[in-house]
């Protein structure tokens, strides 16, 4: 049985599944911090939500993706991912803070799409960063 378990496609279908539950999750907290419902938005056809859930998905993908490569035990890969996720939230709030003449989310629920796209630039951006600091 431990053989079955060391089997290259095994590992690779157990990372998976517990990435996408990760990104899930990581979803679900994201529509709580948000003023805005996003799938609600998406499927109205809201470009500017669906670029930042866009580079949400992205971003934390990107820092699971680091830590996938950077570490050899699921508990560690799981650690660094959540905790790159964590970092990921505040680029969330970082964004708000910066821009103090106007609320993002409001912004995002009216479909400004260029809010859209610097959300999405900034949660990009800054799964680098945070990747590449992962270790």
């Amino acid at each position: 049985m431990e053989e079955f378990f060391s089997h290259e496609y095994v590992y690779t279908a157990g990372i998976y599944s517990i990435v996408v539950i990760s990104l899930i999750i990581a979803l679900a907290i994201f529509e709580w911090v948000t003023k805005y419902k996003t799938w609600h938005e998406i499927q109205k056809g809201n470009i500017s939500v669906a670029m930042a859930t866009g580079g949400k998905i992205f971003g934390v993908s990107n820092v699971f993706h680091y830590s996938i490569m950077e570490n050899d035990s699921v508990l560690s890969m799981l650690g660094w991912g959540a905790y790159g996720f964590v970092l990921l939230i505040f680029v969330y709030f970082i964004f708000e803070f910066l821009t103090p003449r106007f609320k993002v989310d409001e912004e995002l629920a009216k479909n400004n799409k260029a809010v859209g796209l610097l959300s999405l630039i900034l949660s990009v951006a800054l799964s680098y960063i945070i990747g590449a600091s992962i270790g």
